[in-house]
Formats: C-alpha cells, structure tokens, sequence
C-alpha cells in the first residue's frame, strides 16, 4: 500500500516509540525461527472482511478477537528443557515456574538463557507468548494487557492441571513483570500464584527519557491505540497502570521480587520499576556486582548474575549470595 508523505510523517513518532520500548533478540536468533514456526504450526487466519482497519490500514484483530490459539506456544518443543508438560515439580522445587516475555517477545527468544538456567536447577519451567496482533507468530507483548493477563490466567490454569501443583511462580521481562500483576489483581491470579520475580518490569510505567510524550499528539495517540495498544499502555500515567497501582503496588500473600539496572535505557527513570509493599525486594543489580553493565534487554536475555539473583527469589531457603562471580554459576 502506498503511503502518503503526511500519512508517513504521522506514522514516525509511533515508529520511534516502538522501536524504543522493543526487547525481542528475534533477529538475532536466525537459526530458531524454522523449527520454531514448525513447532507452532501455521498461524491462524480470518477473513480479511472480519478484520478492522487501523488508521495507517493494515488489518488488525479486534481485542476481542485476540485468543490463546490451541497450536501456541506451550507446543514448544519438550527436549529444549521447557513446556514439558510432562515434567512434575519435585519436593524441592514444588511450584513450577511461569516465564512472561516482553513487548515483541515470545515463549522462547526472551528465554534461551534462562529457561535453561532453571531447568538445570531442577525447575519445571513453562513460557507462553501472548498479546500477539496482526496474526504474526513470534512476535507478542502488542495486544491490549488486560486481555494479555488473560491468556496469561488461561496458560497459568493449563500448567497448574497438567503439573498437579497448587500454584506457579512467575518471572517476566519488561511488560512481562508489570502485565502479570494485572492477571494477580483482577483476573484470580492471587490465589495461584506464590511469587513474581520482575526483570526489568515497567511496574510504574515509562517515560523513555521524554520520549513517551510523542505519543500525547493525536495522531500518534491514535496509530498506537489502534496498531500496538500494549505500547501506549505502558507509558507512564497510562489509564490502565493508573488502575493497577490503585490502593498499593502489591497483594498480601504474595511475594514480589523486583530485578532493575540502572543502565535501563528503556524503563526510565530509574525506580519506576520498584515496588512498594511490605513483601517486596528491590534489588539494583549493580548494588550485587559493580561491574555488570547489563542494559534493559540483557538483563532479562543474558545476564547470569540477574539469573541468579532471580533463582534466590523463587528459593529464598537455599538463596547464596549473588556476587559478580555468580556469573559463572
């Protein structure tokens, strides 16, 4: 479809914003994205009458029509170590543990470092994609969170069935540390989940270094309403994170465990992504090893000193000390 140059122009803004707020490693993971896409089969399709038109006019899926397809992510292949739904939580590790990507992430390219790093400490770990629009596979975190927190809910209960444990654990990147507390608060996860560790999570919202207001001029405002209502819900003072954090940032029962480098150049300003309660840790990874320099993706993708920090909050009774020579362990 051809653009017109005043089209293209207001579609800039909503470009830079998204590509500001992206954390999905996709490109540079090649070599997964053919087995992948065999494992989830081809996704699903509806008629092109069915669909609505965004002002730019690529078809987009109502919000309502944004499900959690019966090919999806959980049918990841059992021998990478995860969504194995046939492993059963051991005595040690009781609860398995959930893993919630971030925006433009999905069920595996958010946790080729981690799901491993928890498998190997004798987790049963699952991952699920959600908020995925437009009917591109691989690609998540864009659909409206309130209806992410219900696949979420959806995904929580099939794992909870499958493994007979009474509850899960959650660890999330970025949107996948905030949207998990939307599913806490509204959707009956309180009384399924046990812990919810955030790396990097957006628990206040971002303002992207001033970047955020670009989406306060109509158009942009519009565009991303219409093409990624994920995005524009997570800048700071949004609608929905204004209901999220209303009466206090946490539920009794549960504990909360909050991951943030102070190299975030996405989550901004730093602190935004704490949280305040009476069972809550913030950490600051830099706070654990000086030397780390992980910024806003690596934190959740690569850094082994955060996995580590992490895997002490899902089993505070046999937590060691995360040092800068955790990254070895």
């Amino acid at each position: 479809m051809k653009l017109s140059w005043p089209r293209l122009l207001t579609a800039l803004p909503a470009v830079t914003l998204a590509v500001g707020l992206t954390v999905s490693p996709v490109a540079a993971h090649p070599a997964t994205t053919a087995p992948v896409a065999e494992a989830f089969g081809s996704p699903p399709r509806l008629p092109a009458a069915a669909l609505p038109r965004g002002p730019l006019g690529p078809p987009l899926l109502k919000p309502s029509a944004v499900h959690v397809p019966h090919h999806a992510p959980w049918a990841f292949p059992a021998s990478r170590g995860w969504n194995n739904f046939a492993c059963r939580p051991s005595a040690h590790h009781p609860r398995p543990v959930v893993l919630v990507h971030g925006t433009f992430g999905n069920a595996i390219d958010n946790w080729l470092g981690l799901a491993p790093y928890l498998v190997a400490r004798g987790y049963c770990v699952f991952s699920l994609t959600y908020g995925e629009l437009l009917g591109l596979p691989l690609v998540g975190g864009l659909g409206p969170i309130d209806h992410s927190a219900r696949q979420l809910a959806h995904f929580v209960d099939r794992v909870l069935d499958a493994t007979g444990a009474l509850k899960v654990d959650l660890v999330g990147h970025s949107q996948g540390g905030m949207m998990p507390r939307v599913y806490l608060k509204f959707h009956g996860g309180r009384h399924r989940v046990h812990t919810l560790v955030g790396l990097a999570p957006d628990n206040h919202g971002t303002d992207l270094h001033g970047l955020a207001k670009l989406a306060d001029i109509a158009p942009v405002k519009q565009t991303l309403h219409a093409l990624t209502p994920g995005l524009i819900e997570q800048k700071t003072g949004s609608a929905l994170l204004r209901r999220l954090n209303a009466g206090g940032d946490t539920l009794r029962g549960i504990r909360y465990t909050v991951i943030a480098t102070k190299y975030d150049e996405v989550v901004t300003p730093l602190g935004s992504e704490f949280l305040h309660g009476p069972n809550v840790h913030n950490i600051l990874i830099q706070r654990l090893c000086p030397a780390d320099l992980s910024m806003h993706a690596s934190l959740g993708l690569l850094d082994r000193i955060a996995f580590h920090a992490t895997a002490n909050a899902l089993d505070p009774a046999h937590a060691t000390p995360t040092t800068c020579a955790s990254v070895l362990s």
